[in-house]
């Protein structure tokens, strides 16, 4: 596989995560996609936003391509966890904007630099802070496909929509009587098990 063919593999599934993503958000009221899910506050607002800063950062400053805009969302002024949610003031166009430039300028580093460009992420401990372009993208890629799983089962408890995008669930069937009696025999399963145990 040559370099730009590694490259254009790379950006493929990359931009299936970004993808999948935002379809998440479709059809949502803004309380949906706010609505904190988990323990830990996990909402799909909040995904998408930590997603542009994990591509901004890892896929600009880290190769000393910031992208020109102040980031509001870190540094020593802001709350923990400020990139995980999305405040009162910021819309949902807002956040599906920024994170649409963090994409551009995101690509536009994977297209004018090689895979094998040194980079050095900023709030990583001095002398393990270089990483290649290589590196930095498949970290991307792998944590935007982790939130895109969580933006999954997030979905999935809202409304019950889930897959990759409108057309593609990859699931073996739509049909609501199917799921009830699959999802009765594995807990089924996980009864007499534990009983085993």
């Amino acid at each position: 596989m040559t370099a730009p063919d590694a490259k254009a593999d790379l950006h493929f599934y990359l931009q299936s995560a970004r993808d999948a993503l935002l379809w998440k958000l479709d059809g949502l009221s803004e309380y949906d996609i706010r609505r904190p899910l988990t323990p830990t506050g996990t909402n799909l607002l909040g995904l998408v936003k930590h997603a542009g800063c994990a591509e901004l950062g890892y896929l600009g400053d880290t190769f000393g391509r910031p992208c020109g805009e102040p980031g509001p969302w870190f540094g020593d002024d802001t709350e923990p966890n400020a990139h995980m949610w999305a405040t009162a003031d910021e819309s949902r166009a807002y956040i599906v904007e920024r994170y649409r430039l963090a994409w551009a300028h995101a690509d536009a580093t994977i297209d004018a630099l090689a895979l094998d460009t040194i980079g050095r992420v900023p709030w990583w401990p001095d002398g393990r802070d270089e990483v290649t372009l290589h590196h930095a993208l498949v970290r991307v890629i792998a944590d935007t496909h982790r939130h895109a799983g969580h933006a999954d089962i997030v979905r999935e408890l809202l409304d019950g929509a889930v897959g990759m995008n409108e057309d593609n669930t990859a699931l073996p069937s739509d049909e609501s009587a199917w799921w009830e009696d699959y999802r009765s025999r594995l807990e089924r399963v996980a009864r007499e098990v534990a009983e085993d145990a």
